[in-house]
């Protein structure tokens, strides 16, 4: 059972499954209040978190520059501390945060804030290097993600970065992005099995791209446990919001509408004995080699659920064509 995939391009081989850690960075606010963490979390669990994903056989991590206003990556790195070696990191930059505060200010889509950023992201996460960092402002016009090529070219040259990539949802930025940058090497995107973006999945196989699926869970809906809860999240949890890129949750209640639809994969995507959760992540495996599946994990347990996929493996061919057969 093949449990490793190469980050495209760069050579770079990563476990099929890897962790996403927004949820481990804790609650940060925008100027106005509004929650962009997921809750509150215990560091110790966290640490102990990560170190069971790699007790799994997860050697991949994402995370970002403003999780947590810089906290996700200070927790990662206390979590990786003597492993560095053994893993491979992604970080992102393009918003800019005060880590005291705890509060996002704003963006920053310059060639001079890349640079700047990377410094923050390297001293939080403790380390020299980073395999894999991403452009996080999604709707950037092209002309201005372009025009830091050069720069990341110059990083990954000087050792400081490995490989690069954007974290976009709009395929032709993806291309573009990927046609002009020799050492880009992913695109991070919403992709589940209640959203297939066939689009950027056949632009990141073109172009050898990796495709990292975040939301592969939606945010926690396909895990079925907020199903029929009418007690809404946390104000502090992110899912309170219900912004165009977040349909899942309505006030931090799961939309019934996209429940059901859950529901009804249900049977297909737990067949062979997963879970609910296992079964979402074993339809990534099998949908495309170039998808690294990055779900999050708050705690030991849910480590355990969520990366024990890499042993299960993908989904069957027949569990695959009758998820095709009821997916509208």
């Amino acid at each position: 059972m093949t449990t490793t995939r190469v980050l495209g391009r760069s050579g770079i081989e990563v476990s099929a499954i890897g962790m996403g850690c927004w949820a481990i960075g804790g609650p940060f606010f925008g100027g106005d209040g509004e929650p962009y963490g997921w809750g509150e979390v215990d560091d110790d669990e966290s640490v102990r978190t990560v170190h069971q994903a790699l007790d799994l056989g997860v050697t991949f991590f994402d995370t970002s520059s403003n999780y947590g206003a810089g906290h996700s990556e200070r927790v990662l790195g206390r979590a990786l501390a003597g492993r560095r070696d053994q893993v491979v990191i992604a970080s992102k930059w393009g918003y800019t945060f005060d880590e005291s505060r705890r509060l996002m200010l704003g963006t920053d889509g310059s060639v001079d804030y890349l640079v700047r950023c990377l410094d923050g992201v390297l001293d939080r996460l403790g380390t020299d290097y980073l395999d894999l960092y991403q452009l996080h402002l999604g709707d950037l016009p092209v002309a201005d993600a372009l025009a830091m090529v050069e720069t990341l070219e110059d990083l990954v040259a000087k050792g400081r970065i490995r490989a690069y990539g954007w974290s976009t949802d709009d395929p032709a930025r993806a291309e573009a992005f990927a046609k002009a940058g020799t050492h880009c090497a992913a695109i991070q995107h919403d992709m589940s099995v209640l959203n297939d973006n066939a689009d950027m999945i056949a632009v990141c196989e073109a172009q050898d791209l990796a495709s990292l699926a975040r939301g592969p869970l939606a945010m926690g809906l396909l895990t079925g446990k907020y199903h029929g809860r009418t007690t809404a999240l946390a104000a502090d949890d992110v899912r309170t919001l219900s912004p165009d890129w977040l349909p899942w949750f309505d006030n931090g209640v799961a939309t019934p509408e996209w429940a059901d639809r859950v529901d009804r994969l249900r049977a297909a995507l737990t067949a062979d004995g997963r879970t609910l959760a296992q079964g979402a992540l074993g339809w990534l495996m099998a949908r495309s080699p170039s998808i690294v599946s990055i779900p999050g994990a708050r705690t030991p347990a849910q480590a355990m659920e969520n990366f024990a996929t890499l042993e299960k493996g993908a989904l069957p061919a027949d569990a695959m064509a009758e998820i095709d057969r009821l997916t509208p």
